[in-house]
This record gives C-alpha cells, sequence and structure tokens, in this order.
C-alpha cells in the first residue's frame, strides 16, 4: 500500500482523484491464465485466429479480468491509518467500455467519493474508477466501486 491516513485527511479528499495505479500488462499468457481459473475459454480470448475475425480485429482480455486488476491496483492508493483488513462490498456501477487488446496495458485512476464510519466500527468506502488502456482515448471500464475497511484492534 502507498501512504496511510486518518479517516479525517481521506475526508478531506472526497471528490478529488486519490491516485493513479501502474500500468498492468495484459499479455496472452495473463489471458490464457484467466480463462483456466474462470472455465471460459471463449475463442475471442485465446484463438488469434477468432480474435482477427472479430469486430474488434484481435483477442481481447475478459471484461472480468480488467475489472479483478482493480483489486492490485487499489493497494497503490491511500489506506486507513490503522487499517487491518479490508473487503468488496460491491458496485453501485459498472460499464465495460472499449475491449482491451491483448498486449495492451491498463491502469486506474481512483477518485475518492466516500468514506463514511459503519456501525461496526469499520468504513465504507467508495471510488470511481476509470480503468485507461494506453493509447487510446476510450477506457475499458468505469464503476463506482465499494468496499468495507477495517481497522486494527487497539
Amino acid at each position: 500500500m502507498s501512504t496511510r491516513q486518518t479517516p479525517e485527511q481521506m475526508q478531506a479528499q472526497l471528490g478529488q482523484e486519490v491516485g493513479t495505479s501502474r500500468w498492468y500488462e495484459m499479455s496472452a499468457a495473463r489471458i490464457k491464465a484467466f480463462a483456466d481459473v474462470t472455465e471460459d475459454w471463449q475463442p475471442i480470448h485465446l484463438d488469434p485466429a477468432a480474435g482477427a475475425a472479430s469486430p474488434f480485429g484481435s483477442t481481447i482480455a475478459h471484461g472480468f479480468l480488467t475489472l479483478s486488476l482493480l483489486s492490485a491496483m487499489v493497494y497503490e492508493m491511500p489506506a486507513l491509518q490503522g487499517e487491518a483488513t479490508g473487503v468488496n462490498y460491491g458496485f453501485d456501477s459498472l460499464r465495460f467500455l472499449a475491449p482491451v487488446p491483448t498486449g495492451a496495458r491498463v491502469r486506474g485512476r481512483f477518485t475518492l467519493v466516500e468514506l463514511s464510519q459503519r456501525a461496526d466500527g469499520g468504513y465504507k468506502i467508495a471510488y470511481d474508477v476509470t480503468v485507461e488502456i494506453e493509447g487510446q482515448d476510450k477506457p475499458a471500464l468505469a464503476a463506482r466501486w465499494l468496499g468495507l475497511r477495517y481497522l486494527e484492534a487497539v
């Protein structure tokens, strides 16, 4: 994780972009590994001939692979001071806007839109996140991502 911030410091950043992740390559090996784990072997992802014959002109990464990289990307964003664990809470919105060609690189841009304390002592956090495709104007996806964060017991 990058920096640790108090809830007050994070509250002061509401509505602001809080970070951009590093670039992640969508290599053929990564796409194949994801296909094997999820048992989604659709030819558009794996077969160069099928990809070339598709409307996209090449093989493309799974949308859910692109989405799953948010879990790695968020580790590069500021975290709550004392945070012990975090879990996914869901999405208020999610759209896959452009295909990610095999070999392309993607990165996430995170805007903090909510941080609220819960009755159980944890925090609900929401990011508007856009996953950019290097060299393209249209992003791969846009989402409002919700998470729960729990602090270490004192």
